[in-house]
């Protein structure tokens, strides 16, 4: 039940001269069919949810230094996620493990959201395809760790406490969003 978030896709810059700007998708409720991907028995979980941030940009000089026109786009790969549905025994199973998926989702949707809210706020100068990238880097090592921890704390979702700890967190950090 691990998010691989490290997918980076970097445009070779084309052209140097706009604004710097970024937008982000709406928020996703997952359902069972966001699960195409053939189950993987031999792993011990019952569902894993595969999502990925596609991190690309444009440079553009302007008065001594470089504005970025970003485009950081969260995917949630249907085809590489899965669900074991044999093993899926009632209607409240499903929900509980669709609700521990959700939390997966949910910490790409906040990294999403703090590279954009990062990315905006950053002045770029020539070293701007290592500072993009260090940024990313940090941002992305902090989510990859959240996601550890949330599959630890909850036991996959089977430590039913704290998995209401994460849903609680979750529910807060999204509602407490800053604008991106």
């Amino acid at each position: 039940m691990k998010i691989n978030l490290g997918r980076i896709l970097c445009v070779w810059m084309i052209c140097l001269g706009s604004i710097q700007m970024a937008s982000a998708q709406p928020y996703q409720q997952l359902t069972i069919d966001d699960f195409e991907g053939a189950p993987r028995s031999h792993t011990g979980v019952i569902a894993y949810t595969n999502c990925s941030i596609d991190f690309r940009y444009q440079a553009f000089r302007k008065n001594g230094y470089y504005l970025l026109d970003f485009d950081i786009k969260l995917m949630m790969n249907r085809d590489r996620s899965w669900m074991d549905k044999s093993r899926v025994t009632s209607p409240e199973m499903l929900a509980e493990i669709l609700k521990h998926e959700q939390g997966h989702y949910i910490i790409a949707y906040l990294e999403q959201h703090e590279l954009l809210r990062e990315v905006g706020k950053t002045r770029f100068g020539a070293d701007y395809q290592q500072r993009a990238q260090e940024i990313f880097d940090r941002i992305d090592a902090k989510y990859k760790q959240l996601n550890q921890d949330y599959d630890e704390d909850t036991a996959h979702m089977t430590n039913r406490a704290q998995q209401h700890s994460w849903d609680v967190y979750f529910s807060r950090k999204l509602e407490f969003m800053p604008p991106s």
